[in-house]
């Protein structure tokens, strides 16, 4: 499974792929601005901070599936999460993660680490771990608070 072939469009409307990041690693993040697990962002911003001149890279893809807790366009929703939680981090445009319109790295994310429910996202801020050449993948369930991977990523990195 190829994962560096993924491309989508940022929130900003520009063209981004997985290949961008090929030799970081990467984590893959689908995130909504509603939700009682927002406050993950930031966590994951205070991750970011901390590894990314190490070779970490965050992605955001804000995700409106799970009772409609990312409702705003792209505009809001990067005005939200820079104003709430000062998110530097890239971040795309909504897409979906479950059904017949899943993001294709969503449905190969989900297939390289099945979760609880199989191939599924079960709700906001599931997390994937990608190494360096994106051949290994690890999964986080929604309810993993950030800062409990910083020994994943640590090992990940090198470190």
């Amino acid at each position: 499974m190829d994962l560096f072939k993924h491309q989508w469009q940022t929130i900003t409307g520009d063209t981004a792929s997985l290949a961008d990041y090929k030799g970081q690693v990467i984590m893959v993040v689908n995130t909504a601005s509603k939700c009682g697990l927002t406050p993950q962002y930031e966590q994951l911003q205070a991750i970011y901070d901390d590894y990314k001149d190490k070779g970490l890279i965050i992605l955001g893809f804000p995700c409106n599936q799970f009772l409609g807790q990312e409702p705003g366009d792209s505009e809001n929703i990067q005005s939200f999460c820079q104003i709430n939680y000062g998110v530097t981090f890239p971040l795309s445009e909504k897409i979906n993660v479950n059904g017949k319109d899943t993001h294709p790295l969503f449905a190969d994310l989900k297939e390289a680490a099945p979760g609880s429910m199989g191939n599924s996202i079960k709700w906001n801020f599931n997390k994937f771990l990608i190494n360096r050449d994106g051949k290994s993948v690890k999964r986080y369930s929604p309810k993993t608070e950030p800062d409990t991977m910083r020994g994943d990523i640590e090992a990940w990195l090198g470190e």
